[in-house]
């Protein structure tokens, strides 16, 4: 193999971050790609791809803002057809469970003819965390438009783990891993093991998908967002992807990390901390 560069195109996400690091203590040779990397990747800007992707054997993608919105098949369509020019032989790409936008960005992957590996996830764990809930957490009071669908929450660490397997070794090529946690639920529950993690009153109150997404739309979130995250809430999160899966022990040859573990983690660190 001529290149032997791994580039993780999303680079200091949830996920990215995490693959970056795990891959560096490894000893491999690694490089972000973003808005602000060195070598700087910007899906709106395609100009941007051939450089950020050149004189590397491999890739991590994380699509942004998410594979369900309309764009996203064709844009990694063209990425892999970019990446194969540059020379990669393979692209590991995080999906999402049930998202029929997501299938269609895998499809176009995989007719691409470069080699690759789909890690479809559920719900991340760290959205309580590190992301969209974790002001409302703060504030003791999670609301969301969601009842008792449950969700079998995944750890980004898991996610980066396997991403890590995938990129490193081949036995994984032209696979697809279904990456969930090994128990499923609702987002009360989840708000319950974390405040009991925590030591802290947190509640969780369902909302209607109206004052939802107007109090999304009252803290200024741009409308593509409020529409994604309105579609995830109303069509995706319906039950479909409830059950559990077993992609992590597959690829990792041990079991997915359980929501208390995380919570009991996340709450040690201090970032629920009144």
């Amino acid at each position: 193999m001529q290149n032997s560069e791994i580039v993780v195109v999303g680079g200091p996400g949830k996920t990215g971050g995490r693959i970056i690091k795990r891959l560096e203590a490894r000893g491999l040779t690694v490089r972000a790609a973003s808005r602000s990397s060195a070598r700087p990747f910007d899906w709106e800007d395609r100009s941007s791809w051939r450089g950020a992707l050149q004189s590397a054997s491999s890739a991590y993608v994380a699509f942004q803002p998410d594979l369900a919105v309309a764009w996203a098949a064709e844009a990694i369509a063209t990425l892999a057809e970019v990446a194969r020019e540059c020379g990669l032989e393979h692209i590991v790409l995080l999906s999402g469970r049930g998202e029929e936008g997501a299938q269609r960005s895998e499809t176009a992957l995989t007719a691409s003819g470069i080699g690759t590996t789909i890690l479809r996830a559920s719900w991340f764990c760290q959205n309580f965390s590190e992301g969209a809930f974790v002001e409302q957490i703060l504030g003791g009071r999670l609301q969301l438009p969601a009842g008792e669908i449950r969700e079998p929450f995944i750890d980004a660490d898991d996610i980066a783990d396997a991403a890590v397997a995938a990129l490193t070794d081949p036995r994984h090529r032209n696979k697809i891993y279904e990456l969930t946690g090994p128990r499923a639920l609702t987002f009360g529950q989840a708000v319950a093991e974390i405040a009991a993690a925590a030591g802290r009153s947190i509640e969780y109150q369902q909302v209607s998908m109206a004052d939802f997404t107007g109090g999304l739309a009252a803290a200024g979130l741009p409308q593509g967002l409020i529409d994604l995250l309105e579609e995830l809430f109303g069509q995706v999160l319906d039950g479909r992807n409830s059950s559990t899966m077993g992609g992590v022990p597959d690829i990792l040859g041990r079991p997915a990390t359980d929501f208390s573990h995380y919570a009991r983690r996340a709450a040690a660190s201090g970032i629920w901390s009144a």
